[in-house]
């Protein structure tokens, strides 16, 4: 099987390809650039690279949240165009465990996190048992503080993603606690991406899948604050 890893929730982009677990190639950059203006250009060199076709691939995955609002619905939009056009299967992933499955051979638990602002982070925490990756805790939008309550005192922790250089001060002085320093683990692969839909069921409503933002955008929870229906505010009914 044929598998197309996409990665767009944050800043970096990823693109990956794998055979039956072997690797056949990959793109990957980590500096700001449009999403909807490199992603499809990024496949379309991969395959050629590799030397397939798109209608070769056999399932295509994709980070489906959380993460950048924009950079979500870029991936998300693509590889269900693709899928539906292409009559292929279509996988969701963390985009946190994505990031939380570079970190081979880690004991205790994995804690991939994103800012998302104001001392709020989108976190989960993960773990490798038997080889496999495990959810401990689900993905969550939560204060920081909040995600360290959560973690007893002795328990061996490894920290991972691009924004953990942002909570340093908050990170540091547990023994039991490791911020990671390997460049590469902080940044989303495409193959490892491939590699998880690739062990993932594929969605049964390809028009229906949606991005997982875990919390809606600021500008969405500001004019629900100040817009009613029929009198009643928004966010009184939810």
């Amino acid at each position: 099987m044929i598998t197309l890893g996409i990665d767009t929730a944050n800043q970096p982009l990823a693109v990956g390809l794998i055979q039956d677990g072997k690797i056949l190639g990959e793109i990957q950059t980590a500096v700001k650039k449009n999403h909807s203006m490199t992603l499809m250009p990024a496949i379309e060199e991969l395959t050629a690279a590799v030397g397939l076709k798109p209608a070769e691939i056999d399932r295509i995955g994709v980070a489906q949240g959380p993460g950048s609002y924009t950079g979500l619905r870029i991936g998300v939009t693509i590889a269900k165009t693709l899928a539906y056009t292409l009559k292929k299967e279509l996988v969701g992933i963390s985009s946190l465990k994505i990031i939380a499955a570079n970190c081979h051979n880690v004991k205790g638990w994995l804690v991939p996190l994103f800012d998302a602002r104001r001392e709020n982070v989108y976190a989960g925490i993960y773990q490798w048992q038997q080889g496999e990756l495990i959810e401990v805790l689900a993905d969550q939008h939560i204060a920081l503080a909040e995600l360290l309550e959560k973690i007893p005192v002795e328990q061996e922790v490894y920290f991972v993603g691009m924004d953990t250089e942002k909570f340093l001060g908050k990170l540091e002085g547990n023994p039991f606690w490791t911020i990671n320093t390997i460049a590469e683990w902080d940044l989303p692969r495409g193959t490892v991406a491939a590699a998880l839909a690739a062990a993932g069921e594929p969605v049964t409503d390809i028009h229906g899948f949606l991005p997982d933002y875990l919390k809606r955008v600021e500008a969405e929870e500001n004019w629900l604050k100040t817009h009613h229906e029929n009198g009643e505010s928004y966010v009184e009914k939810i």
